[in-house]
């Protein structure tokens, strides 16, 4: 593993297969799609410079120069020749001094991802561009919990940079869009929830031109485009100038005054006031960075967008009402989201959702619009828990642990002639530019090479997919002449700083095509990355297909690889073996098979969609993470160490630290926890007890002060009801039916079959 992850810190991407199968049939036999999962703003090391100018690109295919180019420094006028398409390019002429012994930064080996700051024409930042954040507020919440989303918000608005831009809708029945910039006293423009707002009726309602006339022609589009500027600062102002009127407006908002009979639920029109935020932000500062946040305490019921109807005995869709398409608001919410994202995505602006309820909110519906816009989504249980109030104030963070939030990005790729690109999964929207580089098969954002990333952060990982269209085997002397893929990931963003950047990697991976190219393959198989890419497209797939069954397809795929690439005599269990860079892969599908982004059962589809959006935007190592949790054993013995995640590594002299990415459980054996609750870490006598206890407390908040969103953390004792979190992770090798008596004194009562089992059936599916 561990040159897998040198090639990730030096270029930000981990690949299923390092050594590429050169053809269309062993691609296909390969069954793991040829793909990289791609982190574009990953912290660069410190070493890195940051090249102060555009970058060299060809004339051809427009691809930058990198060090793969090819330099001729001998001709009079120096020449470089692209890597992708073989065009030979002239250097200008400020780069005529370049030698072998002095090359600019571009071409240093060790320089294949590099970033420049470049201020490209089409995106010249407009007047200062700043960052604007557009808080949208539910009100039809109880009296407790909008106490705790206004401290929470309070909190936050004195860490947001001075000169941030804020505004503020709040919604119930009706949506009040508050004038922050009328100082005097507070004024508030009322919309109508059950109505739809076009932007026209927003500019006429909300009076944009009392002062100057409307523009006859063209689009209405920010400062530069017919409005003046005092009409944008009435509702969005610098954080430093609408602090005290943002403060009082918090302080005195009230939970939604229309009384709810005690039969039906809130009247809350979610979507016309998302609807209306994305009308403001489109209107005052298209393409700059802006994000609404939207704090959810409930679910949608009127107006476009609504999930259910307003009648209590109209339960709220579940996974079983989505499959026999019972679902009557379902699908038309999905296509007014669908609808929404489309508009965000044309203006550069970002949707994040704070969801904090006991009951759905909607996450299900709003995910197409969330994604699309590479939003962040936190879902808690209240706006009191820890999981929400950290996670709102580590967006706002600077320093060490900050989310490194960065806007308007533009992600582009250049592959070599026989490669082509079926799509990324991941938090992306199309920007349908065709080419000759997209495949015919398309999946997650496809048929196209560019694509917009509005929102984007240091973690925001995409997973690309491609396709070999190499048909015959090629023969060996042109293999061994040109025996290398390239590929190049460009993506221009802004920084938060609100330079305008652009990161280039360029990658380049060998390929083995004809018979005996098993142990070249083997030999560069990245199994974490292989099974994020299976996560990825398992949970695409369960989505978008109808009548798909996950584990069938899970356990067809991991049979073939085992059938293809182990070691055995034909019909013969017994010889089976999976070379070491094989051998954890079928350990990661079985907990695959178990975890939440194949089995919905006893997930809402709320919690469903928020899972997967967080496996579709984070790196590898979180979503190994996700996909099989680490656990970690303390006790007096010995120290910290890894533990196997199976029911018989619980022991009652033992504590266990489970990270599961969204919950970290601290886990006491029955001994150690009758000896705490005797109070014996207390006595001076027993501090090492004491210290025993610390450990895991110290080593689940170091985990925690990195994690967005922020997880949950429980901390339980053997045979106590919250030990449920920590028991349906393990591999249930002792069950209620197994013969003997377990080791750890601890059962699991399931009738799941424990991982020996399941290897025991693979071997014998894989050798016939």
């Amino acid at each position: 593993m561990a040159e897998f992850l040198d090639l990730e810190s030096q270029d930000s991407v981990r690949m299923p297969w390092n050594v590429l199968p050169g053809t269309k049939a062993d691609a296909a036999n390969c069954v793991i799609p040829i793909s990289a999962v791609y982190t574009p703003l990953k912290p660069l090391p410190a070493a890195m410079p940051l090249l102060p100018y555009s970058p060299l690109r060809c004339r051809n295919c427009r691809s930058v120069i990198s060090p793969f180019s090819i330099v001729d420094f001998s001709s009079i006028n120096k020449i470089w020749i692209c890597s992708f398409c073989l065009q030979r390019n002239h250097f200008p002429p400020h780069y005529q001094s370049i030698s072998e012994q002095n090359l600019p930064a571009e071409l240093f080996p060790q320089y294949t991802t590099i970033e420049y700051e470049t201020t490209a024409p089409h995106e010249k930042a407009e007047g200062g561009s700043s960052n604007v954040f557009l808080f949208v507020v539910d009100t039809c919440v109880i009296e407790e919990e909008l106490g705790f989303l206004k401290s929470a918000l309070l909190q936050v608005l004195g860490m947001v940079p001075e000169n941030c831009l804020i505004g503020l809708i709040t919604f119930g029945t009706y949506v009040h869009v508050h004038e922050l910039g009328f100082g005097q006293l507070p004024k508030v423009h009322v919309f109508k929830g059950t109505k739809e707002v076009t932007k026209d009726q927003l500019l006429e309602q909300m009076g944009f031109f009392l002062k100057r006339p409307r523009p006859t022609a063209g689009v209405i589009a920010g400062v530069r485009d017919g409005l003046s500027q005092e009409s944008v600062a009435r509702f969005l102002l610098p954080a430093s100038d609408c602090e005290f009127v943002l403060n009082s407006i918090l302080e005195e908002l009230q939970k939604d005054p229309w009384p709810v009979p005690s039969d039906q639920r809130a009247a809350r029109c979610t979507g016309t006031a998302l609807s209306l935020a994305a009308h403001l932000l489109g209107v005052c500062v298209p393409g700059s960075g802006a994000r609404i946040m939207a704090f959810l305490g409930g679910p949608s019921t009127e107006g476009p967008g609504a999930i259910i109807s307003k009648n209590l005995s109209e339960p709220i869709r579940s996974h079983k009402d989505l499959d026999k398409d019972s679902v009557p608001h379902y699908h038309k919410a999905v296509k007014f989201y669908e609808a929404l994202s489309r508009q965000l995505v044309h203006q550069g602006h970002v949707l994040d959702v704070f969801a904090c309820a006991l009951d759905q909110v909607g996450v299900a519906e709003l995910k197409v619009a969330i994604e699309k816009t590479g939003g962040l989504v936190v879902l808690a249980e209240s706006f009191g828990h820890s999981v929400f109030k950290d996670s709102l104030r580590r967006v706002f963070q600077s320093g060490d642990n900050d989310l490194g939030l960065s806007s308007n990005g533009i992600f582009e790729i250049n592959c070599s002639k026989d490669i082509k690109i079926q799509g990324i999964i991941g938090p992306c929207a199309s920007l349908d530019k065709k080419g000759p580089l997209c495949s015919e098969t398309v999946i997650g954002q496809g048929n196209t090479t560019a694509w917009k990333l509005c929102g984007l952060d240091k973690t925001t990982s995409l997973c690309i997919i491609f396709d070999v269209i190499k048909k015959e085997n090629p023969d060996i002397i042109a293999q061994s002449a040109n025996n290398q893929f390239f590929f190049q990931f460009l993506t221009y963003y802004q920084h938060g700083n609100g330079q305008m950047r652009l990161r280039a990697t360029t990658l380049s991976r060998r390929w083995v095509a004809g018979p005996g190219i098993k142990e070249d393959l083997i030999s560069g198989f990245d199994q974490e990355a292989a099974a994020v890419v299976m996560a990825r497209q398992v949970s695409f797939k369960m989505e978008t297909e109808a009548e798909f069954d996950p584990i069938r397809w899970l356990d067809k795929s991991l049979i073939h690889i085992c059938s293809q690439f182990g070691e055995y005599q034909k019909d013969s269990p017994s010889s089976f073996s999976l070379s070491p860079r094989l051998s954890i892969f079928p350990q990661f599908m079985f907990h695959l098979r178990r975890s939440q982004f194949v089995q919905v059962f006893n997930n809402s589809p709320d919690e469903t969609a928020y899972f997967r959006m967080i496996l579709n935007r984070e790196n590898i190592a979180n979503s190994v993470v996700m996909i099989q949790p680490s656990l970690i054993s303390y006790s007096f013995q010995s120290g910290p160490e890894p533990a196997l995640l199976d029911v018989a590594s619980i022991a009652a002299d033992r504590i266990l630290l489970l990270d599961s990415y969204f919950t970290i459980v601290v886990f006491h054996g029955s001994t150690i926890a009758q000896w705490r609750k005797a109070g014996y870490h207390e006595l001076p006598e027993h501090q090492a007890f004491a210290h025993l206890l610390q450990a895991p407390r110290d080593d689940a908040d170091a985990i925690i002060r990195e994690r967005f969103p922020v997880p949950r953390l429980v901390i339980c004792d053997q045979h106590g009801s919250q030990a449920r979190f920590l028991l349906a992770k393990l591999n249930p090798s002792a069950t209620y039916n197994s013969d003997g008596v377990a080791p750890g004194g601890d059962i699991i009562f399931t009738d799941d079959v424990s991982f020996e089992v399941f290897l025991d059936h693979l071997q014998r599916l894989a050798v016939q």
